[in-house]
């Protein structure tokens, strides 16, 4: 039984992996040349909505990780945070409803072929979030994050969710041509997408930042159009170490590259928030495990990203020191 269920999984693997790069190219051929030549004034006639009065002071995008399903159904450890940032930051906007892994905002549950076998797994993991099976939720989404790194597939990959970002930044009231900041927060392999869709957000002339959260990333040429990329990592995190070592664009020696160019120029920093890991136990989005200072691991990284977004300092922890009592909820 167990060998039968492997041998699906691997089959399974090999089709999500052999297939990964076929949807961005597919979605090319049948609409995405066409929607690519659509004017930004188009787009903003048709996705646009009037300005909120007053209007938000600045724009937040989320990209979720590799767990997510759509872009309203992300995995629900994350749902703290997102909700967290707009209570914090009232007069800003904050979205959440870009599925990162599809080129045409098209979640897994929504009208594919498979689409049955994923609302399985969805239905799967809310009643089981340890399963096995909601795995392959990850596997499917980790090769589009690889998709996206591509010097060959990634650029009909990042032009398609660049434009659904920004569908989603006029959906929400943004004004082209506003100069209001926007920034991206991508979550694992959100914080990949966000880059590779940074390139073409770039030609709409937006202030464009990028808050990555233990993020996967290649030195992807969308460093080139952002002004600042804020790396938040914990130090036990094994799949965000793994983005440094896999991607030789961001190896010391790769002089020249876009990563190299952004560090030189001084428009990344990296900030290291203690032995965090990346998902399972003591993650990023953990509200049961606490620094020294009381706040849980969630709070850390709520607070680390909050700080960002407003300019302030990310609070440093020693975490050599004795535990405080556990902290309550974040204070306003």
């Amino acid at each position: 039984m167990i060998l039968n269920l492997l041998v699906i999984v691997i089959v399974v693997l090999f089709l999500l992996l052999t297939f990964g790069p076929l949807e961005s190219l597919g979605w090319w051929r049948d609409k995405g040349a066409d929607e690519a030549h659509e004017t930004l004034a188009d787009m903003a006639a048709e996705y646009g909505t009037p300005a909120a009065d007053p209007p938000p002071e600045q724009f937040v995008i989320y990209l979720s990780g590799i767990g997510a399903i759509d872009g309203s159904s992300v995995p629900p450890e994350e749902v703290p945070l997102v909700d967290e940032l707009r209570r914090r930051l009232p007069t800003w906007s904050v979205a959440n409803d870009v599925f990162p892994y599809s080129v045409s905002n098209r979640g897994l549950t929504a009208q594919r072929p498979l689409a049955g076998l994923w609302k399985r797994i969805e239905t799967l993991r809310i009643a089981n979030p340890t399963s096995f099976l909601p795995f392959l939720v990850n596997a499917r989404n980790a090769i589009q994050l690889f998709v996206c790194a591509d010097r060959r597939y990634g650029p009909t990959y990042n032009i398609g969710t660049a434009q659904e970002i920004l569908k989603s930044l006029l959906r929400h009231g943004y004004q082209l041509g506003s100069g209001v900041p926007v920034t991206l927060i991508g979550w694992s392999g959100g914080a990949q997408i966000a880059l590779g869709a940074s390139w073409y957000l770039g030609l709409a002339d937006l202030p464009l930042k990028v808050i990555s959260l233990g993020g996967m990333m290649s030195d992807d040429y969308g460093l080139d159009k952002i002004q600042l990329l804020t790396h938040l990592r914990g130090t036990e995190d094994v799949f965000e170490k793994m983005g440094r070592r896999i991607f030789a664009g961001r190896w010391p020696g790769a002089i020249g590259s876009p990563w190299s160019r952004a560090r030189a120029e001084g428009r990344i920093v990296e900030i290291d928030l203690g032995p965090i890991h990346h998902n399972d136990k003591e993650h990023y989005y953990d509200p049961d495990t606490f620094a020294p200072d009381g706040r849980s691991y969630l709070q850390v990284s709520t607070d680390a990203i909050h700080s960002v977004l407003i300019g302030q300092p990310v609070k440093e922890i020693d975490w050599s020191a004795e535990p405080k009592e556990e902290a309550g909820p974040a204070p306003a």
